[in-house]
């Protein structure tokens, strides 16, 4: 470590972005069932709200469907209305305590939406890979100028911290443009 700039705190936040980034478009609904297509689904439960994954058992027993096992009796009403109300086009089939959730089809208009959507998650990831560039430089700035590093080093790190942003950012495009080939695929 030098005494400017920790490059591997910055690379570890950048990593964070990514991290944030796959979680997002994880969520994103393909043609193909996944459980995370759920996360954003949260249920009144036991006068409070609470992620779906508290209150049932989320399963993909076939590529078109998706399953959910209530473990409380007196929750279904709610975890299906919970899932009518979070507004990803699903229908629950009650099923006793289950509920059998078919995907629809993607028509070319959702799969544009979902692909602009997807655009948006990438953009807010870009910007936080771009705040950690612009404090590890504003960092290296302030030890230049306070005399703990000299040009040459300020140089050289920054150019590292540069390199570290790019090469961050083509991983971004690159899980983008999969993820996009996936939304798009018939």
């Amino acid at each position: 470590m030098s005494a400017g700039v920790d490059l591997k705190e910055l690379k570890r936040r950048m990593d964070g972005a990514i991290a944030a980034f796959k979680s997002d478009i994880a969520s994103l609904r393909t043609g193909r069932a996944s459980a995370n297509v759920l996360d954003p689904v949260t249920v009144e439960a036991y006068g409070s709200r609470v992620p779906l994954n508290q209150v049932a058992n989320i399963t993909v027993p076939e590529p078109r469907m998706l399953g959910v096992s209530i473990w409380d009796k007196s929750m279904v009403g709610a975890v299906d209305r919970a899932i009518r109300e979070a507004n990803l086009g699903l229908n629950p089939i009650i099923d006793g305590q289950n509920l059998r959730i078919p995907l629809p089809e993607l028509n070319e208009e959702r799969r544009r939406s979902l692909v602009k959507v997807a655009h948006d998650y990438a953009e807010k990831a870009k910007v936080a890979i771009r705040n950690v560039r612009r404090d590890g430089m504003d960092t290296l700035k302030k030890s230049e100028k306070d005399g703990v590093i000299g040009q040459d080093e300020s140089r050289s790190l920054s150019e590292k911290v540069q390199k570290m942003t790019d090469e961050t950012i083509s991983e971004v495009d690159r899980l983008l443009a999969d993820k996009e080939k996936e939304i798009m695929q018939v």
